[in-house]
């Protein structure tokens, strides 16, 4: 007999499982047995909630970028000027949950991913939509530019993201905090 109310449980144990099987293997030679062993459950009830590896993924994807959203929303919410909103973004794209060794690795899978699923490339656009959006909000009062100084901050937080995940140490959070603030500063005084 099923367990009644269990399923978002489940759901999310899966989710997290999947980013951790990500920073282990690699989304190509992960299985769904895998992720669901260490989900701590059954592949069939795996495939009975996501039906495939590739949703799966979509899933911890989706997943990645609600918390990114929340943690940004959260830091922007206290922002008083276009500076401290800037430095709330930029934190927040550094912050511990979403420059985490496991997420990181999952945000390297996710570019390679939409390389190739649409439904990926999708999720992928929404997100720079999103952080586009933001930054050129907060720029707007402070540069004649704010496009132009936007595309290059999500370029290199991206670059960033992909230097931790193929790095054998850690990059320091307040080390890629600073270089964003610093190459911000420097668009500003153009």
């Amino acid at each position: 007999m099923p367990r009644i109310g269990m399923e978002p449980q489940r759901r999310e144990a899966l989710v997290r499982a999947t980013i951790a099987e990500i920073a282990v293997s690699g989304a190509r030679d992960i299985t769904v047995a895998r992720i669901a062993k260490r989900a701590g459950m059954s592949p069939a009830l795996a495939h009975h909630y996501f039906g495939s590896k590739e949703r799966m993924l979509l899933a911890a994807m989706r997943r990645i970028l609600s918390d990114f959203a929340t943690e940004a929303r959260k830091a922007v919410s206290g922002a008083e000027s276009p500076h401290a909103r800037l430095e709330a973004i930029v934190r927040a794209s550094f912050g511990p949950a979403n420059f985490d060794a496991e997420v990181v690795a999952a945000w390297l899978n996710f570019y390679v991913q939409a390389h190739r699923d649409p439904d990926a490339r999708r999720l992928l656009h929404i997100y720079h939509a999103r952080l586009r959006s933001n930054l050129v909000h907060a720029l707007r009062p402070l540069t004649s530019d704010p496009e132009g100084l936007a595309e290059g901050i999500g370029a290199l937080i991206d670059g960033l993201y992909m230097r931790q995940a193929l790095r054998r140490t850690e990059l320091a959070t307040d080390i890629s905090v600073g270089l964003v603030l610093d190459y911000i500063e420097r668009g500003l005084a153009r």
